[in-house]
């Protein structure tokens, strides 16, 4: 672990404003360090947090979601799980899965019940559901890029592009809001629900945005010149985003934070635990936590 300083953290921040309270103090908790809570996976992804502060968190080669309980313990949720890879609860408790065996969307109850929400845009199977956020409303974001998978018979992309959509409560159609981004992968939105994150991994950029009362976009700003596979947002506004380790951004876009993890590739992050105070980090063959100073700031849970 180790904090990357930055001429924001020295004295005031760009053009004479003061420091936040993450730039001053980091978002760490003080002494805190990095644990890790279990290993011998193949690829980790997709952690989210349920209304108890249990973790749930998916194995993707090894098609399988798993549990690791707020009291420690760890099991196995569903397996096979449609090789779910991004993941996000619903307020009504279903577990919301970025299913890519066969480019679904799915909707997961508590016993383990999987529905297909959506598979199409515009008559054709989508990319790949890669990762996915749900609004306060219900609504649901997600990011939609191309990676060939070993377990697909199909090499060429079937959308015209790399794009987010949205899946509006009780809509009958799905709605594609970005069409200009290279390939849009971690996406998270914050607990009001005005504002979403969209990471754009090949194109090295996170954007955020405005969101609409119909749920489309506007307001596309530049937040950092780094794209991410996973991240999430604290209560103070920071962005997590994940490759080498966790780096962490302030609502200015200036990096205050490196989290530095032992492993090749960090796939996603979220906080959990009972007073979503605990950053847990899916990484490779591990899964890691470290507490924190900030709480969770993308869900109302």
């Amino acid at each position: 672990m180790m904090r990357t300083l930055t001429a924001t953290m020295i004295g005031l921040g760009m053009l004479g404003t003061p420091l936040s309270q993450a730039a001053e103090e980091g978002v760490l908790a003080p002494g805190a360090t990095l644990e890790k809570r279990a290993d011998g996976f193949e690829f980790t992804e997709g952690p989210t947090c349920d209304a108890e502060g249990n973790l749930f968190f998916t194995d993707q080669p090894n098609d399988r979601i798993l549990k690791w309980s707020a009291d420690g313990e760890l099991s196995t949720f569903l397996q096979p799980a449609g090789r779910s890879n991004g993941m996000y609860f619903a307020a009504d408790g279903r577990l919301i899965a970025c299913a890519d065996e066969k480019n679904e969307l799915w909707a997961i109850t508590p016993g383990g019940e999987a529905t297909v929400l959506w598979k199409e845009y515009d008559g054709k199977r989508l990319n790949g559901p890669n990762d996915v956020w749900v609004h306060p409303n219900g609504g649901m974001y997600f990011t939609d890029p191309f990676y060939k998978r070993e377990w697909w018979e199909h090499d060429e992309m079937p959308q015209d592009g790399q794009h987010v959509y949205y899946l509006a409560p009780g809509a009958d159609r799905l709605v594609r809001v970005t069409d200009d981004l290279t390939q849009p992968n971690g996406i998270i939105g914050t607990r009001d629900g005005t504002t979403l994150y969209v990471a754009d991994i090949r194109g090295r950029k996170t954007w955020r945005y405005d969101i609409q009362d119909d749920g489309r976009l506007a307001g596309k700003t530049l937040v950092c010149e780094q794209g991410s596979d996973g991240m999430t947002v604290d209560d103070e506004g920071n962005l997590y985003l994940t490759g080498r380790g966790v780096l962490v951004f302030d609502p200015a876009g200036q990096q205050i934070e490196h989290i530095e993890v032992p492993e090749r590739w960090t796939a996603n992050v979220a906080f959990c635990g009972k007073d979503r105070q605990t950053l847990f980090i899916t990484a490779s063959t591990g899964l890691y936590s470290i507490r924190t100073r900030t709480k969770a700031g993308s869900t109302a849970k």
